[in-house]
């Protein structure tokens, strides 16, 4: 079955022609068809470009030559600028926005040979944990129907782990990619703040966003980063700094290396049966010659205020571009400018984004400005210091992606601050603009268990060679949800 295939053995398939692209993209294109209508995975489904894509790809590789993805199809979060594609950005004030231009990140994968099946569902703006802010509805767990796929990318966790597409993109910005990767069993990563252009990303808080791959495997997620990576002169905040081939450095022999364990990530915070997943997985990775050294991390618990005044502060600035003016959603016969403003934005924004947008104009208003606004920025860079202080004494840290397994659908829609607390260990990691990935490492009760690794700056490298490693002696990334195997 091509869709059970990682991009590694896609890649040899296609350039073997044991199959085409055209082929391929059809087995995926009807999956979606049969499946999706009880996930809501996707927003936008792209069959007619898709197509057309996929016969463009099969004539580069007819000709022997195209890239390692060539003809292999993917799906973009509805984040990402699409050209003469809806971006919707999971929200009724884009509904009817269509893209003039490409992302950076989808005309890299276009580039590549790629084929767009679709844009993927996400909350709205990128704005929760859970994927059940989005205006198109909910995403459900290709696990448990009844639970959430984590958010803001839980459409695209859920299309991959349903193998509904091989691979998909996310963007990141308190955990987006990396949380919901760990509720749906796949790999997802979050690279160093700058790795990967943010041009063309619709901006949610623009000093935490990234871009990431979600993948099945740790070496589909290099195979993937290795496209997506590179500075972009359209963008202020890309490094210029040198893209390593990722796909071919990962056997690193990890008997030199030294792994973290932060104190504040095994607490009473913590599911005490995610504690004993993450324990066993600690040991499989003894087993390959790593070294576990505890530290310390003394302002952990400082992140979430200080990310829930930043991150809020830079969307409510963001977002006030949406005003029924120039484009997207528009109220129905205003009275004057004033009007169309406040029922343009009452109408089209969803209740979380309501709620971010007025929470960021408070921290930033006169008066309140030096109290939360830069009292935040100054806990920002204690909490990265801590993270600079441990790296002094060990190679990366190992910890919980999220500090239990999916919950129920509706379980805290009423409670926004327990959301929020769901991204108690993603949150620190986008302040500091470190790299993080998360990986498979085990289940309970059927549900899977995401294991988080922290990089120094632009060190993805050694992430994915743990990750690849483990992934060698472990099987929990092969793992598929029951209802989606056939």
């Amino acid at each position: 079955m091509l869709h059970t295939l990682s991009l590694s053995q896609l890649s040899h398939g296609l350039s073997q022609k044991e199959f085409s692209s055209v082929e391929l993209t059809r087995h995926y294109l009807e999956r979606i068809k049969r499946y999706d209508s009880s996930l809501n995975c996707y927003i936008t489904l792209c069959e007619e470009e898709a197509l057309a894509q996929a016969a463009a790809a099969d004539k580069i590789l007819a000709t022997g030559s195209g890239g390692p993805l060539t003809g292999i199809p993917m799906a973009h979060k509805d984040l990402f600028c699409t050209k003469g594609i809806k971006t919707s950005c999971g929200s009724k004030i884009l509904d009817n926005f269509i893209s003039p231009y490409n992302a950076t990140v989808v005309q890299r994968t276009l580039d590549a040979g790629m084929v767009l099946l679709g844009k993927t569902n996400l909350d709205e703006f990128a704005m929760g944990s859970s994927n059940e802010n989005s205006y198109y509805g909910p995403v459900k767990n290709p696990w448990d129907l009844t639970r959430v796929p984590g958010g803001s990318s839980g459409g695209s966790a859920a299309a991959v782990a349903a193998r509904l597409t091989p691979c998909a993109t996310g963007t990141d910005t308190g955990g987006s990619v990396r949380q919901p990767a760990a509720l749906c069993g796949i790999t997802g990563l979050k690279p160093s703040y700058g790795r990967i252009s943010r041009y063309g990303m619709v901006a949610y808080a623009s000093s935490l966003d990234q871009a990431g791959p979600m993948t099945v495997s740790a070496l589909d997620a290099a195979l993937l980063l290795q496209v997506l990576a590179g500075h972009d002169s359209k963008d202020s905040t890309s490094l210029s700094r040198p893209v390593p081939s990722y796909s071919e450095k990962l056997t690193k022999n990890l008997s030199d290396l030294t792994i973290g364990i932060p104190e504040e990530y095994f607490t009473q915070d913590l599911d005490p049966a995610v504690g004993k997943v993450l324990q066993e997985a600690m040991s499989a990775l003894e087993r390959l010659g790593a070294r576990m050294k505890s530290v310390r991390l003394p302002n952990t618990a400082l992140g979430i205020p200080a990310y829930y005044v930043i991150a809020p502060a830079e969307a409510s600035s963001n977002l006030s571009r949406y005003d029924g003016v120039r484009y997207g959603y528009r109220c129905n016969a205003p009275k004057n400018l004033l009007d169309l403003y406040k029922r343009t934005r009452g109408e089209g924004f969803g209740e979380e984004v309501k709620r971010r947008i007025l929470v960021g104009t408070y921290a930033l208003s006169s008066g309140y400005y030096d109290a939360y606004y830069i009292k935040a920025q100054k806990i920002r860079r204690l909490i990265r210091e801590d993270f600079m202080n441990a790296f002094k004494e060990v190679d990366i840290l190992l910890g919980p992606t999220s500090p239990t397994t999916a919950f129920k659908l509706g379980e805290k829609v009423e409670d926004p601050i327990s959301m929020y607390l769901s991204d108690i260990y993603t949150i620190n990691v986008n302040l500091a603009g470190l790299p993080a990935l998360s990986i498979p490492a085990g289940s309970i009760e059927g549900l899977p268990v995401g294991m988080q690794l922290i990089g120094r700056d632009f060190d993805e490298m050694t992430l994915l060679s743990v990750g690849y490693q483990y992934q060698q002696i472990t099987s929990w990334h092969q793992q598929q949800p029951t209802l989606f195997c056939e």
